[in-house]
């Protein structure tokens, strides 16, 4: 899994990858998905429901996979995970320069939203031990 970010450019070193995982799969609430072809991990998605908002995190395709239709595949199974909570909405969060994800995003129905988005680190994943 790990691995597949990195090639997709999701990780940063200010995150412990690992642990965004562990917590993810601490919460129990079945909004990890991922894609397999011929034994191999091609995709990967966290989705999460706080009540007010559906959230999208870690859409990674392998380059190898794009254009084919597993990103809109996992991206359906992650909404309709979502649905079935109630979420009336979904937010996701992609770097201006990805102009690719952008795209993609477009065309499953995303509009870019009037807002500013702004974070808060609580945890500083620097300071965690190496695992």
């Amino acid at each position: 899994m790990i691995a597949l970010w990195r090639t997709c450019g999701l990780t940063r070193s200010s995150n412990d990858t690992d642990a965004d995982i562990d917590r993810k799969l601490a919460l129990d609430d079945g909004g990890f998905f991922v894609a397999a072809r011929r034994g191999q991990l091609v995709a990967s998605v966290m989705a999460g429901y706080d009540g007010h908002r559906g959230w999208i995190n870690h859409l990674a395709v392998d380059p190898s996979c794009r254009g084919d239709g597993v990103g809109r595949l996992i991206m359906d199974r992650a909404e309709q995970h979502l649905t079935v909570r109630g979420c009336p909405k979904i937010n996701l969060q992609i770097r201006v320069e990805n102009s690719g994800a952008i795209q993609f995003y477009e065309r499953l129905g995303f509009s870019i939203d009037d807002v500013v988005s702004m974070g808060k680190r609580l945890i500083d994943d620097d300071s965690t031990p190496e695992r």
